[in-house]
């Protein structure tokens, strides 16, 4: 889940740089530039794929034709696919070669709701449909696989030895849906992880990502007629808004870091019934996990409190919960000089205005056209949001970038980044981080230095931390989206 804000250097300072690894790491120059070549040529291909995802818009868990093309496209350059992984079944794990090093990619599919919108740069909602690619993750998924499967062809060539694995990580938008697969043990025996994210700008991924749990709180009431009989009736609606305002008084007195969002899913269906059921749909947010359990029990003592003072009863289900992001600095400094060698995305005319009154419809002042074609320095950036990738990044090494698949300026899970994501714009950005992950992943496979040095650091970033998921035993919910 992406939030995508202005680059910020913390205290004006860029990163401190990771120990440079023991020998120079890199593929030859000749195997990248004939990767380059290859996945320029493939180019159309892929772009048409991803055109494909975005017109299912498929909500998480629902990906059923998004990752059935996905692992058909595996399927058919060799890799052997294993579908319905982790009690999920649009989650696959697509495997090619053996033996070390394991490098595994990771590819999402799922649409955002309500976010209906045609490829065009103003406001209009496809007919019919409610979802809409906001977060990008057509072109996410599609250039993973790009990347795996240009890895495998070089692989299939005697170029080096290992194994690649696509994952297809079904509903990162609320789901959690890598969490079930760590959880069921599908990334042991991985060295690295490569992944990226749609964006309105390229950078290595260097971002403070929140730890989140996330519930629907349900209450049950008495229904009544509201105006003959209110006395007879125990609102569940009354007990929600009674839990949305104990918990808007809370966000005084919990760390400034905290981000609590909630919507209401259901309360009644006409004024003049008293509403026997009611549901609200919560996150809670922090940069720490452990902050996010206590504020988390806090927030269901409000729901408690709401259904006792209102004389109804409330369960809750856990949806979701997530780790923040491990950051590994060894593996982002070479992806980043693998996103230098890429570069960014150059726009025609035609793409230009298009941009520009994508621009317009903001609201307000955004960087220049012109941005999408620079490369960000490396450096750390605000967060804000969360993502399931954070639970692989504390099991095994993991490196992301971000690259520009919407105009300069344009906010993740808006109808402007799924407009721009249905045209050329998306797919220019889409081939820059497929070909930045192949590359990084030619270093990873070439350079077992390089491997050893950020499987170190992963380990001291972990400590003595024991990984236990954040969302407990609870079974995939594969309904959460209804």
């Amino acid at each position: 889940m992406y939030r995508s804000l202005s680059s910020i250097l913390l205290g004006g300072l860029l990163l401190a740089a990771a120990p440079a690894p023991s020998s120079a790491p890199g593929a030859p120059g000749a195997l990248k530039s004939a990767a380059l070549k290859d996945l320029d040529a493939a180019y159309a291909t892929y772009r048409d794929v991803a055109q494909q995802i975005w017109s299912f818009a498929e909500v998480g868990y629902k990906e059923k034709r998004s990752s059935a093309l996905l692992q058909q496209i595996l399927r058919d350059n060799g890799f052997m696919v294993a579908a319905g992984v982790a009690g999920i079944p649009t989650a696959f794990v697509a495997t090619y070669g053996s033996g070390q090093p394991v490098i595994g990619l990771l590819a999402e599919f799922d649409a955002l709701p309500g976010l209906s919108q045609q490829a065009v740069p103003t406001k209009q909602p496809v007919a019919g449909q409610d979802a809409g690619h906001g977060c990008g993750h057509h072109l996410f998924g599609t250039a993973s696989v790009a990347a795996g499967v240009e890895l495998k062809k070089l692989l299939a060539q005697g170029k080096f030895k290992g194994t690649i694995k696509v994952y297809g990580t079904p509903a990162e938008e609320g789901g959690s849906g890598k969490v079930y697969m760590v959880r069921a043990g599908l990334f042991q025996g991985v060295d690295a992880v490569i992944h990226w994210h749609p964006a309105n700008e390229n950078r290595a991924m260097l971002n403070n990502y929140l730890a989140n749990t996330s519930a629907k709180f349900r209450f049950h009431g008495v229904s009544a007629h509201a105006a003959m009989s209110p006395e007879r009736g125990r609102s569940a609606l009354d007990a929600v808004e009674a839990m949305n305002h104990m918990v808007n008084m809370m966000r005084e007195h919990v760390p400034q870091e905290t981000r609590i969002h909630y919507v209401i899913t259901g309360g009644g269906k006409a004024p003049n019934v008293v509403p026997d059921f009611a549901e609200v749909y919560y996150y809670v947010r922090h940069p720490r996990k452990d902050e996010v359990k206590a504020i988390f029990e806090r927030v269901v003592k409000a729901a408690e409190g709401a259904a006792l003072g209102t004389g109804t009863t409330m369960d809750y289900e856990l949806i979701g919960g997530t780790h923040d992001l491990l950051l590994n600095q060894t593996l982002a400094q070479v992806l980043q000089q693998n996103l230098l060698r890429v570069g960014g995305v150059r726009y025609t005319d035609t793409e230009r205005t298009f941009g520009q009154q994508i621009q317009t419809s903001l609201g307000f002042a955004a960087p220049p056209l012109d941005a999408a074609g620079q490369i960000g320095p490396y450096a750390m950036h605000e967060g804000g949001g969360s993502t399931d990738v954070g639970d692989v990044s504390y099991v095994v090494p993991t490196v992301g970038l971000e690259a520009a698949t919407w105009v300069p300026g344009t906010p993740a899970h808006s109808w402007q980044a799924v407009a721009c994501g249905g045209t050329e714009i998306g797919s220019k950005g889409m081939l820059v981080a497929a070909k930045t992950m192949t590359l990084t992943g030619l270093d990873l496979f070439t350079t077992p230095a390089l491997l050893r040095q950020a499987q170190d650091e992963h380990r001291r970033n972990v400590g003595a931390y024991q990984y236990q998921p954040l969302l407990g035993n609870r079974a995939p919910a594969l309904n959460y989206r209804d």
